[in-house]
């Protein structure tokens, strides 16, 4: 499907929860929230359906997003590595790497693709190696540098949720393949950036993962979630969710997974699929 193509979908019952990644499927360039989407997202907690952010990004990059959040307050962040409270400045849960597990990780991915640094997501902030460029918005926020068995040894990342590792000529995909073939039976390995840079989580920890223990406890259904993705990192809570939709902006590996697919980020994917749903279902018919 192009870009302008048409919203293809088969749902026709209202969800109880819209989950939605942020950067890429709901946002705009720069990572706005366009006018429409905020109203769609809106009528959406009017008419009782929660909406939770599921991203990668860490808790730190959200207050951008604050005033979108529902009226729960809560976002699923770093690929599920953590739960936090956006309007509170509050982690709530976390799920940490074990840091014998880490060092394996690195010390194996050193090995198979040399050139590879490292850096750290953790309940304080973050960390780097010194040969870990810096390329995104927000990385010149005061951290610490330094090799990454100084930082895991000395307690200065203690409690990390994510792993981030980043190769300097890699094609990402390539990158992706051979890092999981290599430690995927040690960690989860994933990406969502158009650079060669992985993330990586605790062993079972996904978007799926924390979604599903947020939704058991809200008594939610996995039928009754809407889930919205475009890179690998959502594959998981797409699959896991009762219904999904695709950008049309999306990796072709997420575009083959899932059969619904709506327009792209730049045009409101997500508000075109929510609004259709207000209209097209009735109050009462999620029941």
């Amino acid at each position: 499907m192009s870009e302008d193509g048409p919203v293809t979908t088969t749902t026709r019952r209202r969800p109880r929860l819209i989950a939605t990644d942020l950067d890429g499927t709901l946002l705009c360039t720069g990572g706005t929230v366009s006018e429409r989407t905020a109203a769609a997202l809106a009528a959406a907690e009017a008419a009782g359906i929660q909406v939770v952010f599921v991203t990668g990004r860490p808790p730190r990059w959200m207050q951008q997003v604050s005033p979108h959040i529902g009226g729960h307050g809560v976002a699923i962040c770093s690929n599920g590595g953590a739960i936090v409270d956006v309007r509170r400045g509050e982690l709530l849960e976390t799920f940490p790497l074990a840091v014998a597990d880490t060092l394996t990780v690195i010390t194996t991915l050193r090995a198979e693709l040399p050139g590879t640094a490292f850096a750290f997501e953790h309940p304080r902030g973050w960390a780097r190696e010194p040969g870990y460029e810096l390329r995104m918005w927000g990385d010149d926020e005061e951290h610490a540098v330094a090799p990454a068995e100084e930082l895991l040894a000395d307690g200065r990342v203690d409690g990390l949720f994510k792993l981030l590792a980043k190769h300097p000529d890699l094609d990402p995909d390539e990158f992706l393949a051979r890092a999981r073939r290599v430690a995927g039976h040690l960690a989860e390995i994933t990406r969502s950036a158009p650079v060669p840079l992985l993330e990586i989580s605790s062993l079972g920890v996904t978007k799926a993962s924390t979604l599903a223990s947020w939704c058991r406890e809200q008594g939610i259904d996995r039928s009754e979630v809407l889930a919205f993705g475009d890179m690998p990192n959502d594959l998981e809570m797409l699959a896991w969710a009762g219904s999904s939709y695709a950008v049309a902006n999306a990796h072709p590996e997420v575009l083959a997974a899932v059969a619904q697919h709506t327009v792209s980020n730049e045009q409101d994917g997500v508000a075109a699929v929510v609004e259709e749903l207000l209209l097209s279902t009735p109050q009462g018919s999620n029941s």
